[in-house]
């Protein structure tokens, strides 16, 4: 299972297209609330129902965790500051957008990798900041932000399920 982590303020465009976009690569998703609260509501005062309440979902069966940015505080959340690290000790995938690399940079879990983020969060990956659009580097999947969301998502696609399905849901998803 996958997991994308909700808190409020995060960046709608960048959440909902990688829900979407994975959904339909038919990759196995659940998108967790890190409130309390089921209903989540982003930058953009867009309501989101989460799948389930981090306090009541199990990750033992997690494969990738996924951070969307915005104006979140993931990084105050010490239940899923304990699971980043440890799925990153574990040498598990990880993926952030926009300014929630800044989260894996404050926790150590960039170090000795590469890794992108939106303009002004680059102090946060240190040494580890590359710049890019979308960067993959070991266990780790980073993009620069919300007009990368759908370039983010394919990655993770193809990170998953290879490039013949990314391929796929992409030649769908056009118009």
């Amino acid at each position: 299972m996958n997991y994308l982590f909700l808190d409020n303020g995060f960046e709608e465009i960048e959440a909902i297209t990688t829900i979407d976009l994975l959904r339909r690569a038919n990759i196995a998703l659940t998108t967790v609330s890190i409130t309390g609260k089921p209903m989540v509501l982003g930058a953009h005062n867009i309501a989101v129902e989460a799948d389930g309440l981090f306090e009541n979902v199990d990750f033992d069966d997690a494969e990738m965790l996924i951070l969307p940015g915005g104006q979140t505080h993931l990084d105050q959340h010490n239940g899923l500051r304990e699971l980043l690290v440890q799925h990153n000790d574990a040498g598990k995938e990880i993926a952030a957008i926009c300014a929630a690399p800044s989260v894996l940079g404050k926790l150590g879990i960039l170090k000795g990798k590469q890794a992108t983020c939106y303009p002004g969060f680059e102090s946060f990956l240190g040494e580890s900041y590359v710049g890019g659009l979308v960067v993959e580097s070991k266990n780790i999947i980073t993009a620069k932000g919300p007009g990368l969301a759908a370039d983010f998502a394919f990655c993770i696609i193809e990170h998953i399920k290879g490039s013949d399905v990314a391929d796929q849901v992409y030649d769908t998803a056009q118009y």
